[in-house]
């Protein structure tokens, strides 16, 4: 059979999926990574990651191709990207399911799973937090890119925003105080403020943070129409970060970072989210308090399972 690119990266195109088996192809990989974007139909769609006969049509017209031309190796997260990996399995190609699937992982070759999510297997690797591209090199290309933001005072404190989750469920009045606290503390010490949203955030809790910091030196990225994302260089430069407790992705590249971190409404987090929160706790990667930020005793370990997980899928694939 013919053989496509050797890595592809398949997802159903959100942000934070993309993001991780991306993160992961690249580090196996360097360079370009060849990218899917699933286009799910029902009634498919609605039983991923198990398989319903004709699922071979599941997904579109570029997956039923690459399926006639199968990758070496192909790297999936979420759940749709789950079902597609198992068909590219039987043609086959090596697969890595990223995210739990929720059914046994014998149907893959390897699945990557975040350590909270307690998923144990012959074929499971566990990892604390999420797959990201932070490392020193990431860092050092943001700060290059986004050199304008070293010209603001420091300490340049970031502020990552999400949204309320199921398992982090905060409300506007709440963050708007944790922005008034940031803003206090930042006319306190001096410094700046590196602030941006996301996708989830809601848009009255991007006014309240737009409010809130208004007369700081500032670099804030809200609604997608400020022009280019810094976001790799909000990370880059930030002397110190705070994140919002509702996102594993967020809050795995603050911690992977050389910077304290500290997590906004903590006590919010549920779940899985209170788990991993905790695990960094205990790793020393997470201060209790926004006053800790600023007392410039940290030793910082930088969390970066990326690199890890990667040379362990080598291992096991004999790549």
């Amino acid at each position: 059979m013919q053989r496509s690119s050797p890595i592809h990266a398949i997802t159903d195109g959100r942000a934070g999926n993309v993001r991780q088996a991306v993160a992961l192809a690249r580090a196996l990989q360097p360079g370009p990574v060849s990218r899917l974007a699933l286009q799910p139909r029902a009634p498919w769609r609605w039983a991923a990651p198990r398989q319903l006969p004709g699922a071979e049509r599941a997904y579109g017209s570029d997956f039923a191709n690459l399926l006639e031309h199968a990758p070496a190796l192909a790297i999936g997260c979420g759940r749709q990207a789950a079902l597609a990996l198992r068909q590219l399995r039987a043609r086959g190609s090596a697969v890595v399911q990223i995210l739990n699937p929720r059914i046994n992982p014998r149907h893959w070759d390897l699945v990557i799973t975040p350590e909270h999510d307690n998923l144990r297997g012959a074929n499971v690797l566990s990892l604390q937090g999420s797959l990201n591209p932070v490392n020193d090199e990431w860092l050092a290309w943001g700060r290059a890119a986004f050199a304008h933001i070293g010209q603001l005072p420091g300490p340049r404190t970031a502020v990552l925003v999400g949204g309320p989750t199921d398992h982090a469920r905060w409300d506007e009045a709440a963050m708007s105080a944790c922005f008034a606290q940031i803003a206090g503390q930042v006319r306190a010490q001096g410094g700046s403020v590196l602030a941006t949203t996301s996708r989830r955030t809601p848009p009255a809790v991007a006014q309240a943070m737009l409010a809130a910091f208004a007369n700081l030196p500032r670099v804030i990225w809200s609604d997608g129409g400020d022009g280019t994302n810094p976001y790799a260089g909000l990370l880059g430069w930030a002397d110190q970060i705070v994140v919002t407790p509702d996102s594993v992705n967020l809050l795995s590249e603050a911690c992977a970072t050389r910077a304290p971190v500290c997590v906004l409404l903590p006590g919010s987090a549920q779940g899985r989210m209170a788990r991993f929160q905790r695990s960094l706790h205990e790793r020393g990667r997470l201060l209790n308090t926004l006053a800790a930020l600023g007392d410039g005793h940290h030793t910082i370990e930088p969390l970066r399972e990326t690199g890890r997980i990667a040379a362990e899928v080598r291992a096991r694939l004999g790549r």
